[in-house]
């Protein structure tokens, strides 16, 4: 049986830790954002958050809003077993699910926990209040089509898992979800 996950949500909800998950049972894993830091260091940018944002604006907007999720259906189009992180657009989900065994499943987090994700593995640079990290949700939830909708995509997903608890629970979720999708 193939089956393609794609993970999204909030920054710090738990995408990667989820995706590694399925690493360890033999998924392949594929990350937008690879697309875009390979565009990076083509472009011979420095990589941060900024410019990640910056850069996938611009090929969303010079390519198409799908242009992403485009490039990685190519890679995945002959494996039985992928997960994809850093989908944050809705073409990138309509892309993705011309794969018939495309699902979307958000992760999800309390603000207040991504927050303290975020300050314990230092990942967001400039960040130093709880309502610093606010403004990056709202930045990432735009309604322009050429941007990151992650409000939209938590919408369209076809399953939602919470992520509020420990390592050993989220794993427990997707191992369960996984079962439930091969029956």
């Amino acid at each position: 049986m193939s089956i393609k996950i794609g993970f999204t949500g909030f920054n710090c909800s738990g995408k990667d830790t989820a995706a590694d998950i399925l690493v360890e049972i033999g998924f392949k894993h594929f990350s937008l954002s690879d697309i875009i830091r390979d565009e990076i260091k083509e472009l011979g940018l420095e990589e941060n958050r900024e410019t990640l944002i910056y850069v996938g604006n611009d090929l969303r907007k010079n390519l198409g809003n799908n242009i992403l999720a485009k490039r990685t259906n190519e890679k995945i189009k002959d494996l039985d077993k992928a997960v994809i992180s850093s989908i944050r657009n809705e073409f990138e989900v309509e892309e993705l699910r011309k794969n018939k065994d495309f699902i979307l499943v958000s992760i999800e987090a309390s603000i207040e926990l991504r927050f303290k994700r975020a300050m314990d593995r230092k990942r967001i640079e400039n960040i130093k209040t709880l309502d610093d990290f606010k403004k990056i949700d709202e930045k990432e939830s735009s309604d322009d089509p050429g941007k990151q909708q992650l409000h939209k995509i938590k919408e369209m997903a076809d399953y939602n898992i919470p992520n509020n608890g420990s390592l050993d629970e989220l794993r427990e979720k997707i191992l369960n979800l996984i079962k439930k999708l091969s029956e």
